[in-house]
């Protein structure tokens, strides 16, 4: 009997030794969903800065360059399904990651690159080099099939406009994807989106298609500090899905509903959430939040 191929996914992300961000919060979740990580390291570090001080080093992109040569040579990136992309140290990494897409797009011409634009948060502002905003705006967002940011990075690629309403992000995310790789089945997915018009003790998401919107809502965790790698969780369990066959609507469900149930785990005063004792909640989160269809 034949063995069923796993999918391989090219994840070009940061690496900690010690800690769940970047691809240390990706590669668990993608394996728990059948899917094999080819994990590209655009860092090395002791642990991530949630903890304070920390050692190590950002590599060069002549170095990912030489990583991903690698790759070719033995045939790995013709045969991946999809890229996911988040913290961006450097722009000359996105170049190398860009280029990268267009090698697996032209085996797969479907296949997905799900981009995490991380800039920054609301508190924090922006975190990254000068340069990254621009970057993901003008180059990245044109190749990507999927982009997952926050409310506050949302507006950012928007030009800084606030977005007070649902109604006004959804406009605003059908705009967007006009610029995007595949408008027709591109996907827009807002997290922690909180506007006027929705609840305060709750936390939304919000996807956006061409044609559609859905919103999840779960209830707000006042937890301090947050644990770090949210957002990296997110991204590679919502691709995961997508890579899987599921609609946009189940994936997003299914996202978020595994992240609400590993914050929800995290014990107060941890900095990385419960990936391996709850890895669970990968597979089967214990509550399912519903993507409810919206309008504009």
């Amino acid at each position: 009997m034949s063995t069923p191929q796993t999918p391989l996914v090219l994840t070009i992300q940061s690496h900690v030794a010690y800690g769940h961000v970047g691809n240390d919060a990706a590669m668990l979740p993608l394996q728990m969903l059948g899917i094999q990580p080819v994990a590209v390291h655009t860092v090395q570090f002791s642990n991530h800065t949630g903890y304070g001080e920390f050692k190590g080093q950002v590599f060069t992109p002549a170095h990912i360059a030489d990583v991903l040569d690698g790759l070719r040579a033995r045939g790995v990136l013709s045969r991946c399904v999809a890229v996911l992309s988040g913290y961006l140290g450097d722009a000359g990494v996105g170049e190398e990651i860009l280029s990268a897409v267009q090698e697996v797009r032209a085996a797969h011409p479907k296949a997905h690159y799900l981009c995490d634009p991380v800039m920054g948060d609301v508190g924090r502002g922006i975190f990254v080099r000068p340069g990254i905003p621009e970057f993901l705006r003008k180059r990245a967002l044109s190749m990507a099939s999927v982009i997952t940011p926050n409310h506050y990075e949302f507006e950012l690629l928007c030009g800084g406009e606030p977005l007070t309403t649902v109604d006004a992000a959804i406009k605003a995310a059908r705009a967007m994807l006009t610029h995007m790789h595949d408008a027709k089945s591109a996907l827009i997915v807002i997290t922690s989106l909180r506007t006027g018009d929705l609840p305060n003790d709750s936390l939304a998401t919000l996807a956006v298609t061409a044609n559609d919107a859905w919103l999840v809502q779960t209830p707000f965790i006042d937890l301090q500090p947050l644990p770090n790698g949210m957002g990296d969780v997110f991204s590679s369990v919502l691709l995961g899905h997508l890579i899987q066959g599921n609609t946009a609507p189940v994936a997003v469900s299914s996202a978020v509903s595994t992240l609400y149930a590993l914050v929800q785990r995290t014990q107060s005063g941890e900095r990385d959430l419960p990936l391996v004792a709850c890895r669970d909640q990968i597979i089967n989160p214990s509550e399912q939040f519903s993507a409810k269809p919206v309008t504009a």
